[in-house]
């Protein structure tokens, strides 16, 4: 199980950092799916099995919207999956701008979303293991690293300044495109709270201390405005190695 562990954060803090580097939206989406893979299988590391399996639901159901609401904005914006070329997506893909959103909110673990009821009681559990400071700490960062690259990818795409591309709103009027993404949107919204009443119907007890109950939530708050607040400034040239580097995913395919 200390493998699983060591093995599972590795995968996490890999697949976030790469993320946060990475141009291709389907790429980002694939390597955050990676990132929550690797958080499915440290809660099977510490036992927590059924845990693990409610993530998994959880996330197929806001990973898929996220999936299919790229497919959308890929389409639309003349099949050009490079958000640089993306910038005020917003206004010609509102609907898709909300349910894109809230799927990135609910892989971030922001309250009461799907995402929040799954991956807060995974990190709670994990706080009463003695596992240690370190495992603790990269667990952590990882929750931050998912809500780094979930706000980059947000604002390249939706707010910030528009990239040259080619786009066209045609795809929102298309109630076959459109139509699962509503409905996969309710899901995210609601699936949290009645999954979690299938899976666990007696209520579990957690007792930590206040920094650690408050800890998940401290971390993204704090990541969200650290990354509101560099989304002003490029990566500049002495960032080229790193970028380089996690752009190519570690050298790992090599």
């Amino acid at each position: 199980s200390a493998l699983l562990l060591f093995i599972s954060i590795m995968t996490m803090f890999m697949s976030g950092v790469v993320a946060i580097f990475e141009y291709d939206l389907k790429k980002i989406i694939a390597l955050s799916t990676l990132s929550q893979l690797g958080m499915m299988m440290f809660s099977i590391s510490l036992g927590l099995y059924e845990l693990a399996f409610f993530h998994l639901l959880t996330h197929a159901l806001f990973k898929a919207l996220l999936f299919l609401c790229a497919g959308i904005l890929i389409h639309g914006a003349g099949n050009t999956q490079d958000i640089r070329s993306f910038g005020g997506l917003s206004l010609n893909f509102p609907l898709v701008t909300v349910c894109m959103n809230l799927a990135n909110l609910s892989l971030c673990g922001v309250p009461f979303l799907a995402g929040f009821y799954s991956k807060d009681l995974i990190v709670e559990l994990a706080c009463q293991y003695s596992w240690g400071i370190f495992v603790l700490l990269m667990m952590f960062i990882c929750l931050s690293l998912t809500v780094l690259y979930s706000v980059r990818l947000t604002y390249l795409s939706f707010v910030g300044p528009y990239g040259g591309g080619t786009s066209i709103s045609v795809c929102e009027s298309d109630y076959s495109l459109v139509g699962p993404v509503v409905i996969l949107s309710f899901t995210s919204l609601v699936s949290g709270p009645i999954l979690s009443w299938l899976n666990f119907p007696a209520p579990a007890l957690i007792f930590l201390p206040v920094f650690l109950k408050w800890g998940a939530l401290f971390f993204v708050g704090v990541s969200l405005l650290v990354m509101l607040s560099l989304q002003g400034l490029t990566y500049s040239y002495k960032w080229g190695a790193v970028s380089k580097f996690s752009g190519l995913m570690w050298f790992l395919p090599w």
